[in-house]
């Protein structure tokens, strides 16, 4: 239909159409719940929109009616969209996690910064805990969770490394008054900047409703110029002690950018990420040496050459920057123990061979042991394989079986023989890693 000629109704619900797409990434990417300010900001748009679809006139026409109905239906799946996103599941489960993290922040750092002596040891294993399970909330890929995990572990990390920042300080002012009547002034600044780094960190928790990020940037880079306006008389060490305040309140300062960092950049997409994609390089080689093993004719043939290339691997995992990104770390760590997992099955593919070679006489309990380890062989290339979830029958099958090794070592009696218990310890924790490593596999962790 030429646009000059289409009727007006038609042109009015292209207009609303355009107006409602305009902001559905938004929608998709909201990270936030229900009760956010942009929450109700968008709900109140698509609403509204809904609203304006509805009141034209469709003269009881098909085609309008049929634009009319596809209006509808896509605004009215933006906001079931918005809704699903603040009331998902991972979406409660990262905001529960978060309250942890705030209580505990209340209850150990809040008092330190009123004047407390220290920061509790339980804070930093607290917020070891509270990272950790933090990595491991699935986002399923959909990037509304993405964002809310990324934005909560960067608010956390952040107060860690402030307290950590904090700790490895010197408690004692580091300059003399007498040396110079700036060093007062100095001295005044760096009380001040102790007490911004506590209002920061309840700033970054939530848990301070009197101030802002606006204000408290105001007030540090007041200090800033505060500093700069000093005379120091040429005097070094007092320059360099008012260089080194200034750089912790440049510190203070980088924190308070992160909310918007966030939000306007791809930070919590990692799949660009140049570390990720080095441990994704690696794990594709790991991959190819496993499949070249498990399908060979003559699989000794490869074991020592794969054993040096695994080995070095790793070794370029250990050189993967961590950009301080728990996720990061998570995605190494499990990397490494995938590359570790292939080197050990060579190990005892490689032992069972030479054992084949032996043909001596050995005591009846070590023997049982090493038909154990033989058939731990066979079930670890079996889940070097799988490649399911834990609902999957053969998750089920392997862990039954690894389970009932297991239970054959158990019944093992050593009967004495160091030898033999030895073996029996290394076979029962060899089958605990195997385990472990399947329900790595299986628990569909993505960073």
């Amino acid at each position: 239909m030429d646009m000059g000629n289409q009727h007006p109704a038609i042109s009015r619900l292209q207009e609303i159409q355009k107006e409602v797409k305009s902001i559905e990434q938004q929608v998709i990417g909201f990270s936030g719940l229900s009760d956010d300010k942009n929450y109700k900001k968008l709900e109140r748009f698509l609403t509204k929109q809904l609203f304006e679809i509805d009141s034209v006139d469709t003269e009881g026409k098909g085609d309008i009616q049929q634009a009319r109905k596809r209006a509808a239906q896509e605004t009215e799946r933006l906001l079931k969209e918005l809704e699903q996103n603040a009331n998902h599941p991972h979406r409660i489960e990262i905001e529960n996690i978060f309250k942890e993290a705030q209580s505990l922040v209340k209850e150990k750092i809040v008092p330190f910064y009123s004047g407390g002596n220290r920061v509790a040891d339980e804070f930093e294993e607290g917020i070891q805990d509270i990272i950790l399970r933090l990595t491991h909330v699935k986002t399923g890929g959909k990037i509304s969770l993405r964002k809310a995990r990324y934005h909560t572990l960067t608010k956390i990390c952040a107060v860690q490394e402030i307290i950590e920042d904090c700790m490895k300080k010197q408690p004692s002012l580091p300059l003399s008054e007498d040396a110079h009547p700036s060093v007062a002034r100095i001295n005044s600044v760096m009380c001040e900047v102790n007490k911004a780094r506590g209002t920061l960190i309840a700033l970054l928790m939530g848990v301070n409703s009197t101030e802002t990020c606006r204000h408290l940037s105001c007030v540090l880079s007041g200090l800033i110029a505060d500093l700069d306006a000093l005379d120091v008389c040429g005097r070094t060490e007092i320059r360099n002690y008012r260089r080194e305040v200034v750089e912790d309140i440049n510190k203070l300062l980088k924190y308070l950018d992160l909310e918007e960092e966030a939000d306007t950049t791809y930070a919590f997409d990692l799949g660009q990420n140049h570390s990720i994609l080095k441990i994704e390089k690696v794990l594709k080689r790991m991959r190819e040496i496993k499949n070249e093993l498990l399908q060979a004719q003559n699989p000794p043939e490869l074991y020592l050459s794969s054993k040096m290339e695994l080995q070095g691997l790793i070794g370029q995992l250990d050189e993967v920057s961590l950009e301080k990104n728990p996720c990061i770390r998570e995605a190494r760590r499990r990397a490494v123990i995938e590359v570790q997992t292939l080197i050990t099955y060579i190990d005892l593919k490689e032992a069972l061979e030479k054992r084949k070679t032996l043909a001596c006489e050995e005591h009846p309990s070590h023997k049982a042991v090493w038909d154990i380890l033989g058939n731990l062989s066979e079930i670890q290339g079996e889940v070097l394989s799988f490649d399911g979830n834990r609902t999957d029958k053969n998750y089920i099958r392997l862990e039954e079986l690894l389970t009932k090794q297991l239970l054959a070592l158990d019944a093992v009696d050593p009967q004495g023989e160091e030898k033999c218990k030895a073996a029996r310890k290394q076979a029962v924790k060899l089958a605990q890693n195997i385990l472990s490593y399947l329900d790595l596999k299986s628990d569909e962790w993505e960073y």
